[in-house]
């Protein structure tokens, strides 16, 4: 069966490059401020996607992010891997958006695409670490939902069969379609960008995105394809009090960057003599009994 397969995509800043800078007054990440990448479950998850995409004739895989107009990075680089299209949620009236706030976004898109089989995402983004905004949005969707998805085995008579991580084992699942799944990292990694794709895509943009003066702006009316969809509260109809900072009742009070330094250390050998001393310290120190 052809299946409409939705990839929730985040750009999120490189929490390996945390300055002091990376916090605005306003208790919120400042972007502008930190390299952009792709968060890396949702590459795992776009993976996913595509092979759903290669073993159902006839599907479709679209990237669904939200963010400033450089965000339309994250489709382009699911274009350069197989994606068939994208969708960019960028409006001020977004910013600031805790997970309720971006899952009443995301969800509201999902609604406005229509017609949607599978929503796929990462399990949680580096920046916050919450594993909230999918489940989140399966619940404001009425969808069914399985989290800590390792593989999607294959879809069949309108079921799912999923083989998720667990506490203590490993766990094979069956649900129904439409269903969400939240990916871990230690699935499949995303393939690698075809250059083929690269250089039919590399030029595709949002509106929002362009300068005007580009010297290939004529191909843009003559590949209607270069055109990203770019969506704001209002294409979505979206209720503005629960988006960005007034829908967000959570906020950051700090980020830091942490670097731990170790200020002694000691080298043991595997005698006895010195084992048993490391017991009798680790017990004096109540770090282990």
């Amino acid at each position: 069966m052809s299946l409409k397969i939705v990839v929730l995509a985040k750009q999120v800043p490189d929490t390996r490059n945390v300055g002091k800078d990376a916090m605005t007054a306003e208790g919120t990440v400042n972007r502008a401020a930190l390299p952009a990448i792709f968060n890396p479950e949702d590459l795992n998850a776009l993976e996913q996607a595509l092979r759903l995409k290669e073993q159902n004739p006839g599907s479709t895989v679209g990237i669904l992010t939200m963010g400033p107009p450089r965000a339309g990075e994250i489709i382009r680089q699911g274009l350069y891997r197989g994606a068939d299209t994208g969708w960019l949620l960028t409006d001020r009236k977004f910013a600031g958006a805790d997970t309720l706030a971006t899952s009443y976004a995301l969800a509201m898109a999902v609604q406005k695409i229509g017609d949607v089989d599978i929503v796929i995402g990462g399990r949680q983004a580096i920046d916050g670490d919450t594993a909230q905004v999918g489940p989140q949005v399966a619940q404001k969707l009425g969808l069914n939902q399985v989290t800590y998805a390792e593989e999607i085995l294959k879809i069949e008579d309108g079921k799912a069969t999923i083989r998720r991580y667990i506490d203590g084992g490993v766990e094979t699942v069956v649900a129904p379609l439409p269903i969400l799944v939240t990916v871990n990292g230690t699935a499949a990694p995303a393939r690698p960008c075809n250059a083929k794709l690269v250089m039919k895509y590399k030029y595709a943009t949002c509106p929002m995105e362009r300068k005007g003066d580009e010297p290939w702006t004529q191909l843009y009316e003559e590949r209607p394809y270069l055109t990203l969809n770019q969506w704001s509260v209002a294409d979505v109809d979206g209720d503005e009090e629960q988006c960005g900072l007034s829908g967000s009742p959570t906020k950051v009070k700090s980020v830091q960057n942490i670097v731990f330094q170790a200020k002694e250390s000691k080298t043991l050998t595997g005698s006895d003599e010195d084992v048993e001393g490391l017991i009798k310290e680790l017990l004096g120190e109540k770090i282990i009994g």
